[in-house]
């Protein structure tokens, strides 16, 4: 006996929030709602590039196009974006995000900074 799919139906977000986590190794680009609930993600990896191509920001800008593309459906329109890390792809997930078609309200900073934490790794000598 066959038995009859579900539809699903797909909520709809209007706004959201994007969150950016450049490395010096890659850039992971998080696209959630406003409880936090992950819509799409995309990340330099993911969208193809290996190695010390996945720090460009390039492919930074490339990742956050993928994952607004992946959360189109949705219906996202405005975001708020949350940047964190040192990387080189910082700036260039942001312009990626408005040449996918989205409207930002706000950008912050989440980087952490040392209090005087730890110690620091000695210099290098050869």
């Amino acid at each position: 006996m066959a038995t009859a799919k579900k539809k699903v139906k797909r909520r709809i977000v209007t706004e959201g929030r994007v969150y950016i986590n450049a490395t010096y190794n890659n850039t992971l680009v998080t696209i959630t709602d406003a409880e936090g609930d992950t819509l799409s993600w995309g990340s330099s990896g993911s969208s193809g590039f290996k190695g010390t191509r996945k720090s460009t920001p390039y492919a930074a800008q490339v990742a956050a196009e993928a994952a607004v593309e992946r959360a189109k459906p949705y219906g996202l329109q405005k975001v708020r974006v949350f940047v964190k890390g040192v990387g080189t792809g910082r700036d260039q997930g942001i312009r990626g995000l408005i040449a996918g078609g989205l409207e930002l309200i706000s950008i912050e900073d989440l980087t952490s900074l040392p209090h005087n934490g730890c110690r620091r790794k000695g210099a290098r000598r050869v």
